[in-house]
């Protein structure tokens, strides 16, 4: 039988780096999947493991250019592990360096950032994606699981009125997801971290700032803003589940409810995704 595809490596590659000027400190920490395709075929089909990498010198590998590599954005961090892996070892063909980023802010004490003292941010979490060949590489970078609300300026109309249907019109509900996107580099930009704040504060204002008439409508719109601002970016993917308030009848406790309490619920939620590209 054919073995048609096959790739490993190593996951859950946990390493934080921490640069030191005096007194302050930067930590980035990642947690990475490295994952190799190339000439294994025979660790498959014959039991011959003479060409495949231990998984263990992939984890040896990421923490020797971390520590060689202290300060670079995981974009180019990631860039950094893949030219490792195709410099050397010739069997590679292509290589997968995905990393989730666990993001701590500065703590500010008696009014001042702090040098070293730092707060876990808890809302979503970097993400960056690296597939490196030969001949070229895609990088993308994005959020995993960022969460964000608004209480008015959204609606819900028009959809197809049908008997299975049960959800009534509204011009004004609130909107809030656990977004997951992902832009795509065209190019480099002069800074990564710089560039990627600005991302999300585009896909914020976009959202904030505009009437809503659906997440898909929003989607759109700040997908769009996000192009015309960055050149360096070539598309970029949403993944937005709903997450839902629905209001609660208070009629029989003899109370009214004008839009004021909710039950927060995301199961079943909506599933939206898009990509939005250059023409």
């Amino acid at each position: 039988m054919p073995l048609t595809a096959s790739k490993y490596g190593k996951g859950r590659v946990r390493v934080m780096r921490l640069t030191r000027d005096g007194d302050h400190h930067t930590p980035r920490e990642l947690s990475l999947t490295v994952l190799m395709t190339g000439a294994f075929d025979a660790s498959w089909t014959e039991g011959d493991n003479r060409a495949c990498v231990a998984t263990d010198s992939v984890k040896n590998i990421v923490n020797v250019v971390a520590a060689e590599n202290l300060s670079l954005d995981k974009e180019a961090f990631a860039e950094a592990v893949a030219k490792t892996f195709l410099d050397k070892y010739l069997q590679v063909g292509e290589l997968l360096v995905e990393g989730l980023e666990t993001r701590w802010l500065r703590q500010a004490v008696g009014g001042q950032p702090h040098g070293h003292v730092f707060t876990l941010d808890g809302n979503g979490t970097g993400y960056v994606k690296l597939v490196a060949r030969r001949d070229g590489a895609v990088l993308q970078s994005g959020l995993r699981g960022f969460t964000f609300m608004k209480t008015t300026q959204s609606g819900w109309v028009d959809f197809v009125a049908d008997e299975y249907r049960t959800l009534p019109d509204t011009t004004d509900r609130i909107a809030a997801t656990a977004m997951d996107a992902t832009w795509t580099w065209a190019g480099a930009p002069t800074d990564y971290s710089a560039t990627n704040t600005k991302v999300l504060d585009i896909l914020l204002e976009v959202f904030g700032a505009t009437y809503s008439y659906g997440v898909q409508d929003s989607m759109y719109r700040m997908g769009e803003a996000v192009l015309a601002a960055i050149p360096e970016i070539a598309e970029i993917g949403f993944a937005m589940p709903n997450k839902h308030y629905i209001p609660i009848n208070l009629k029989p406790f003899g109370l009214e409810n004008p839009g004021t309490v909710f039950l927060p619920t995301d199961e079943p939620h909506g599933q939206i995704e898009a990509t939005i590209g250059r023409g």
